[in-house]
């Protein structure tokens, strides 16, 4: 068994597949939601990397959080979750494709609420400008300001 700092147990090698709390814990502190780029959800579930079923050890660092639903995509929809040297996971669609990360939550800039919110202070993940009023006209079941026949 490896320990934290703390004392906690980080890694129990092939011992058992089963996560220990305190590796749950330090997991839950590392990944915060699902590792799947682009996804935000925050009720996850710990994957081996490496499966244990493969020899992947129950270790901290041969650990992600998924959402059910990303989860499933590894194991069942041909996804791969992959790992380099430096411990950066990639992930790989079922035709091979590479999907490129999301921006990490805590790269979003704060927002000072005293000031007005605008396309420009609030863009979307991508970079892209934030588009409120279709936004508001899509949700309302109206046709888009400036769609249609003129």
């Amino acid at each position: 068994m490896r320990e934290g700092p703390e004392g906690a147990v980080l890694d129990v090698g092939r011992r058992t597949r089963t996560i220990p709390s305190a590796i749950r814990r330090a997991l839950a502190a590392r990944d915060a939601r699902c590792r799947f780029p682009g996804c935000t959800a925050r009720r996850c579930d710990a994957h081996h990397i490496t499966h244990w079923c493969d020899g992947g050890r129950t270790s901290l660092d041969n650990l992600l959080l998924l959402c059910r639903r990303h989860h499933r995509l590894v194991h069942e929809g041909g996804f791969q979750a992959v790992q380099d040297q430096n411990g950066d996971v990639t992930f790989i669609s079922a035709d091979g494709r590479r999907l490129e990360p999301s921006p990490s939550l805590e790269s979003r800039p704060e927002h000072d609420l005293d000031h007005d919110i605008d396309a420009h202070s609030l863009p979307c993940w991508d970079g892209t400008p934030f588009n409120l009023p279709y936004i508001i006209d899509v949700l309302r079941g109206h046709e888009p300001f400036g769609a249609g026949a003129g």
